[in-house]
């Protein structure tokens, strides 16, 4: 007896069993974490490559030369529009921060960093290269940190909003064989609550501030909460329409081309695939199916590839170079 409650060898058993259990998985967690991600990503690789075997590339390859120059230079104008909302991102978190470090400085290094977190992953481009160009511009670790986190934030709100809706109301939809209609439509109606969820909780905070294990992160508060949304939802259609635009005409309505892009978007982070090769082709022969012949797709995936992701890292690559020139330059001439 323990109490007024009957001693239960059973049940004492049975817990003892799961606790041990669950530090028995928490304590090999690390090491089997890496194998169960390289499993995934061999089982996705398999994948892609039997997609790509399938494939008549010359078709492919006629489709995109097939491309008219004026179709080119719209996708590449929407793509300089989506570059131009995302370096607004940092603005918003100088703006939250208090840094003073001059706006043309800030954009050119969330430019920098967007062009190579697109092709190499979030920790090379978005954390990367913003530590190093901000830490050289004499910003401190912890402001550059909540500048990050503050983009990073403004990124995924207006992915909660977009995705949640879209797939809600299967506007977009993957095979039975990938995805069930059901349970993506659990899944958008999820998005959709943890955006709400997020939206009320800025709302209703009383300060503009996240207090997480002795770290502080910025929020917009309550006049700029929805400028974050606006921004970040610009950003995702902007970057929906540089897809449509390269697709041929008819070939599918725009919302099922976003909501196939932001699939593809989330895919790829999974995947931990490097600008998510394969995985956004993948999704969108998917979603768009036998609607829009394979070779079209992958052409239009192809020149949506070099307009919105070479390019601009090309550009950005330059621009990096020329800034470390520069200051080791300067830093030569201060020594002189």
């Amino acid at each position: 007896m323990r109490g007024n409650a009957p001693y239960d060898r059973g049940l004492f058993m049975r817990t003892a069993i799961w606790k041990k259990g669950f530090d028995a998985v928490r304590l090999h967690w690390p090491r089997w974490r890496k194998y169960v991600a390289g499993a995934f990503f061999l089982l996705v690789a398999i994948l892609l490559v039997r997609l790509a075997l399938g494939i008549d590339w010359r078709e492919v390859a006629r489709a995109f030369r097939a491309l008219s120059p004026a179709t080119l230079a719209i996708a590449g104008g929407l793509a300089v529009l989506s570059y131009g909302i995302y370096c607004c991102y940092d603005l918003l978190g100088r703006y939250l921060t208090g840094h003073s470090l001059g706006t043309g400085r800030v954009m050119l290094i969330t430019f920098i960093s967007y062009a190579f977190n697109l092709s190499f992953g979030a920790m090379v481009g978005g954390a990367a290269f913003r530590f190093r160009l901000y830490s050289r511009a004499g910003i401190d670790p912890g402001t550059i940190t909540r500048v990050l986190a503050t983009s990073v934030v403004t990124n995924w709100v207006g992915y909660l909003l977009l995705a949640g809706v879209l797939l809600a109301t299967r506007t977009v939809s993957l095979p039975d064989s990938w995805v069930g209609g059901t349970l993506l439509q659990a899944i958008g109606a999820g998005l959709t609550v943890l955006f709400a969820a997020y939206l009320s909780f800025i709302l209703l905070l009383a300060r503009p501030e996240l207090r997480f294990r002795g770290h502080e992160l910025p929020l917009p508060g309550r006049r700029l909460a929805w400028l974050q949304v606006t921004m970040s939802v610009s950003n995702w259609v902007v970057m929906g329409a540089v897809v449509y635009t390269l697709l041929p005409d008819g070939a599918a309505s725009y919302p099922v081309v976003l909501g196939a892009l932001l699939l593809g978007a989330i895919a790829g982070v999974v995947t931990h695939i490097p600008a998510g090769v394969g995985v956004i082709e993948a999704v969108f022969l998917a979603v768009l199916g036998g609607s829009v012949p394979q070779h079209q797709v992958l052409a239009s995936l192809l020149a949506y590839r070099v307009v919105y992701y070479l390019v601009p890292l090309a550009i950005a690559a330059v621009a990096y170079v020329t800034t470390e020139a520069s200051r080791g330059a300067s830093g030569v001439a201060r020594e002189a």
